[in-house]
């Protein structure tokens, strides 16, 4: 078999695959010789800010010198980005292989009676013997959907529990209130283990704060009064640390975006807890502020922006970062048709201050109908609105219409790994 038939396979699984339970993920772990023993588990949760509190564990813990796994969701460009070991996308071969080791465990699996594993419990399997096969000391695991009933939690009990801000999305599987989703966050908190968590709001707080209690867990909180935006210069943002442990640090990030200093904060302070007396803050900041983390608001050509935000929260956040321009931004933006695309237009038509938006279609079925897209924003805003059925030619239009306007391209990650492989095929 070569790497492209096993790539193929696996993005065919979900056609032929259901929801299974935890108890199933276990098993499965089982069927492989549970690899995922013999390392130190951070599990993250959370509705914005997964991806990158787990990117900047990673880059913290490399810099202490640790041997890291990152298992993440969704890729951009390449499935591989999903495993990463010591902060690089495992290699084709190495992919291969994996998948050869989970393919025979699941064909064990089905003769004893077991159901396939679903495409994200597959390529779990697989990251877990790539980590295994490497020997990695820490292993950093993003859920994919909520946190009680996600696959990752059959990988236990883990190091530490972190759970970032919580918001809206995914309401048919999470609930409709805070306090529903943030209770399905907080089933990946175990019992006596250390929990680290992003304040959101009082409701969403209080069902994180009491389900550690409950679990007799050592429970801290990171709110915004924990750091200060000190300001955005060369393209990256400086913030500093209200607590003394971090001196009169300025820190930087390699980023834009005014809600990744408290993702760093998150992470840094989880850090403070597994290195203890051992740690080395100072290399930290390095990693910090080298880090360039991919699709979040991420400078893919000059002037040219894409960020994942793909949820109400999140626009509102990417709104609060983007610079004013007296000539108004462009934004091209498509969603999938399961996520709140209405009031993700209204904030962008509202508070944005764009003089352009291009909506476009991202593919697939999921791909929400750019036609119909385009009838939203214009009932929000009397700016022009132009639809382009394809993310290319959405792209290629803007680029012609800039005349030295920024351009932001968000809505969801599909479109944002689209723009950057345009931008690849083109050079």
């Amino acid at each position: 078999m070569t790497y492209s038939e096993a790539v193929d396979y696996i993005l065919g699984i979900p056609r032929f695959t259901k929801k299974n339970d935890v108890k199933h993920t276990k098993s499965f772990l089982k069927y492989l010789g549970d690899p995922q023993r013999g390392h130190k588990v951070i599990h993250v949760a959370g509705t914005n800010g997964k991806g990158s509190v787990c990117a900047y564990l990673d880059s913290m813990l490399r810099s202490e010198g640790k041997r890291t796994g990152l298992f993440i969701s969704p890729h951009l460009m390449k499935i591989n980005e999903r495993i990463r070991t010591d902060g690089v996308p495992v290699s084709d071969e190495a992919f291969l292989l994996a998948f050869l080791r989970v393919r025979d465990a699941v064909r064990k699996m089905e003769r004893a009676g077991f159901s396939h594993p679903t495409f994200f419990e597959f390529l779990l399997g697989m990251a877990m013997c790539v980590f295994q096969k490497e020997e990695t000391e820490y292993v950093i695991l993003e859920t994919g959907l909520g946190g009680k009933l996600d696959a990752t939690s059959a990988v236990e009990p883990p190091a530490v529990c972190v759970i970032t801000s919580i918001g809206y999305d995914h309401m048919q599987y999470l609930g409709n209130t805070l306090e529903e989703i943030a209770g399905e966050k907080a089933g990946i908190i175990r019992p006596k283990v250390p929990v680290f968590y992003a304040a959101s709001c009082p409701e969403s707080d209080r069902v994180i704060e009491s389900t550690a209690e409950e679990n007799d867990c050592f429970c801290k909180k990171i709110g915004k009064d924990a750091y200060e935006i000190l300001g955005i210069k060369n393209k990256h943002i400086a913030f500093s640390c209200a607590s003394d442990y971090y001196g009169n640090t300025t820190w930087k990030l390699n980023n834009t975006g005014i809600y990744q200093p408290g993702n760093a904060m998150l992470a840094m302070e989880v850090m403070r807890y597994l290195m203890g007396e051992k740690a080395h803050p100072a290399a930290w900041h390095k990693a910090l502020s080298d880090l360039k983390w991919e699709g979040r608001m991420e400078e893919v050509l000059p002037g040219v922006y894409v960020d994942g935000a793909h949820n109400i929260s999140a626009v509102e956040g990417f709104v609060k970062s983007i610079p004013a321009d007296k000539e108004g931004n462009i934004i091209i933006f498509s969603a999938v048709k399961d996520k709140a695309y209405e009031e993700m237009a209204a904030v962008l038509c509202e508070r944005s201050g764009a003089s352009l938006y291009v909506v476009t279609h991202i593919g697939g079925d999921r791909g929400l109908d750019a036609e119909g897209l385009g009838k939203i924003f214009r009932k929000y805003t009397k700016q022009p609105v132009v639809v382009k059925e394809s993310v290319n030619e959405a792209l290629a239009f803007a680029l012609e219409q800039r005349q030295g306007r920024n351009i932001y391209c968000l809505g969801s990650l599909y479109l944002t790994g689209m723009v950057k492989k345009w931008i690849q095929e083109v050079g």
